[in-house]
């Protein structure tokens, strides 16, 4: 199937300040203190329609640059700018990728089936808040079994610290974190511990402050909105060059940088009414630069559509992207081991909704969703994709911290509730994600935070969230100002706490999990239909098997005694588990794994 081919237009060259400003009058070039006036670029087709060039600016060197656009006097970044040292507002400063010299020549990168994913946000997974500082604490992942690392949106924002999905400038590394070498510091350390790096890349909306592009050309579509804002212009006028800056953006992460993947955030969000939709050339564009570096790249969609399209080949009009998250797992997980049913909890009030979602992926496919008030997804096709496609967790980014006070599932639930959690995500079809900390049951929250420089902002900030909650029936008076430093400074992680009590028990389980689903092979090459799954709702146990293996959970305070389920006791979670004769006794918040 022929794609449409959206070559990178390299941002440092013979003539790297070229600018796309359609709508200019006149545009003149801040470099280095000097002005160069600048011209519209000849070209051959609409292509080069709106492309503005100074030839006789600087071919070389460091310098800080900006844009004066019809008789300005204040210069605005440039919309590709890969630094930007003094903030969103002020000049960028050229930086050239390529002068770094890799050591990780041998990296054959990490396939996603087998694969377990371990999500961080780089200012509060160490007290330093830095890429260097992280790159530190890679041994300790490898050691976990961890194969990739996702980070958080790193693209500068406005402030010192803020989740990442409020920026602005999609090409620059935000410098609290170190910037761009540090980043190719940090990726060139992971693959030489062995761990290949996803980068969380917002496509959907911009930030709220220092989002120059409209000033530049149609990137947004306005009165068009999403959630966070207007859209973005994937379909409109001039939406061929938008396309092309953002496909230009997918390709720095995958060439300058190196990583192994990219987890588009929203999906959903992606507004795009063209014949091939713009996920459809991610997935065409990863699997070229796949076959030119010569390993794995992998494109991971954050969507609540439940639409298994996603994931189906180009050839038969899928997207052909590699996985999904699923948060019908995250939902039927966190009801089965707290009992929350309230907003979107709902639907999932029965074990039978967690015995659906270990079945066939989704829970909603094409069933009635009652938080929507209609019906929802469709059904995954079993033999066209295979169940390590989806991207499970029990805990995420945004299942915390969009809690009303950021709190973990540790912080209420005792050590037998977080296995039972831990087991189902390691040992389920997926694959599974843990978020920072949850493999020693962090005690810290993890909160939502901003440090928005404009009051108004700010108070609109925190205004906002408060009405976000009511839905969801949490009350509004516990929830922490985004704005205040301390609601960043108690989301840092502790992790003194990582070798004490339970929390030291928690942690090697999860490596024991680990371990076991690396050696299992039915844990992660079978498919879909290799699932089964039987409950009793009443007595609050599951058992699910997966070929030679099976999985015992009792949900229950009390102990239960199930039918012997295998030859060979694999793992448990609790030392008081029992095998007598055909019998396996499980105390209560216990789970067992069985090999056959």
């Amino acid at each position: 199937m022929t794609q449409q081919n959206y070559a990178a237009k390299p941002v440092q060259g013979p003539q790297r300040f070229d600018i796309w400003a359609p709508e200019a009058g006149s545009v003149t070039l801040l470099a280095g203190g000097e002005r160069y006036p600048m011209v519209r670029r000849p070209g051959t087709g609409p292509e080069d329609d709106g492309w503005w060039t100074a030839t006789e600016a600087p071919a070389a060197g460091e310098v800080d640059y900006g844009y004066l656009l019809d008789g300005d006097e204040t210069p605005l970044p440039d919309p590709r700018t890969r630094r930007q040292p003094e903030g969103v507002h002020a000049l960028s400063r050229t930086f050239d990728p390529g002068t770094y010299q890799w050591q990780d020549t041998g990296w054959q990168g990490r396939a996603l089936q087998r694969a377990v994913i371990y999500e961080l946000h780089l200012g509060t997974f160490t007290p330093e808040g830095t890429l260097d500082a992280a790159a530190a604490k890679l041994d300790y992942l490898a050691g976990l079994g961890i194969d990739y690392v996702e980070l958080l949106p790193v693209n500068a924002f406005n402030g010192t610290h803020n989740w990442g999905y409020d920026g602005v400038q999609w090409f620059a590394v935000h410098e609290g974190y170190g910037g761009p070498a540090a980043y190719q510091r940090f990726v060139d350390a992971a693959h030489a511990a062995g761990i290949g790096v996803i980068q969380d890349v917002v496509y959907n909306h911009l930030g709220p402050s220092g989002n120059y592009l409209p000033r530049f050309g149609p990137y947004l579509k306005h009165g068009e909105g999403n959630t966070w804002g207007d859209s973005v212009n994937l379909d409109g006028p001039g939406s061929d060059h938008v396309r092309r800056y953002i496909l230009d953006n997918v390709a720095m992460w995958l060439r300058d940088y190196r990583v192994d993947g990219l987890r588009l955030d929203a999906v959903h969000a992606l507004k795009d009414e063209r014949a091939v939709h713009i996920l459809e050339e991610f997935g065409a564009l990863a699997d070229d630069i796949s076959a030119e570096v010569g390993r794995p790249l992998t494109l991971i969609a954050e969507s609540d559509l439940n639409n298994p399209r996603l994931l189906y080949p180009r050839n038969v009009n899928g997207y052909g992207l590699a996985g999904q998250w699923s948060d019908d797992f995250h939902h039927a997980v966190h009801v089965s081991v707290s009992g929350e049913t309230t907003g979107y909890y709902s639907d999932f009030d029965s074990l039978g909704a967690l015995a659906k979602v270990l079945r066939d992926g989704f829970f909603h496919d094409g069933s009635y969703s009652s938080f929507r008030g209609r019906r929802h997804g469709r059904p995954i096709d079993a033999g066209a994709v295979h169940p390590a496609a989806l991207v499970v967790c029990s805990q995420n980014h945004d299942q915390i911290g969009n809690r009303a006070t950021g709190d973990r599932l540790s912080q209420s639930l005792p050590y037998g509730s977080l296995a039972l959690a831990a087991v189902l995500t390691l040992t389920g079809p997926f694959t599974p994600m843990l978020f920072m900390g949850e493999e020693y049951g962090a005690s810290t929250p993890w909160q939502f935070f901003t440090s928005h420089p404009e009051p108004e902002l700010g108070k609109a900030t925190a205004e906002g969230r408060i009405r976000e909650f009511e839905r969801m029936g949490w009350d509004p008076a516990v929830v922490p100002d985004p704005q205040d430093p301390a609601t960043f400074t108690r989301s840092k992680l502790d992790w003194a706490e990582a070798s004490e009590g339970d929390h030291a028990r928690l942690l090697e389980l999860y490596r024991a999990l680990i371990l076991l689903r690396r050696s299992t092979p039915d844990l992660t090459a079978l498919g879909f239909e290799d699932t089964e799954a039987e409950f009793d709702d009443d007595a609050r146990w599951l058992r699910f098997r997966r070929g030679g293996v099976q999985v015992l959970l009792n949900f229950a305070e009390q102990a239960v005694t199930l039918d012997r389920a295998g030859a060979e006791l694999l793992l448990a979670t609790d030392d008081a588990v029992r095998i007598e004769g055909g019998k396996v006794e499980l105390p209560g918040l216990s789970a067992a794994v069985l090999g056959d």
